[in-house]
């Protein structure tokens, strides 16, 4: 049993180095900008730095919540402008199990 559990480790870890390695080895160039995504990223990322100028302790926790929500809707229409799919660890592993025991 004991030897199973070190095989099983060694085995993960090396499939999550080679992994890395090639994820690492293949990158694409992402697609450029249109002009009109252009200046939508330069008004978010103006908001952004104008929020994070603001005095923040004079507000109150309802106006509060509210730029955050704003913030994270900016976060969320950054992410679509600039694409690119993201992956957790967690969800790398899980993928990497799924194909051990497929295969």
């Amino acid at each position: 049993m004991k030897k199973f559990f070190y095989s099983l480790v060694l085995t993960i870890s090396l499939g999550m180095s080679s992994t890395t390695i090639s994820a690492a080895t293949n990158v694409n160039p992402k697609p450029e900008l249109t002009t009109e995504q252009k200046i939508q990223f330069e008004k978010i990322t103006r908001r952004v730095e104008e929020i994070r100028k603001m005095d923040k302790s004079s507000l109150s926790q309802v106006e509060q919540k509210a730029l955050r929500n704003e913030l994270k809707e900016m976060k969320a229409q950054a992410k679509q402008i600039k694409g690119g799919v993201y992956l957790s660890v967690g969800a790398i592993i899980i993928i990497i199990l799924l194909l051990i025991l497929i295969l």
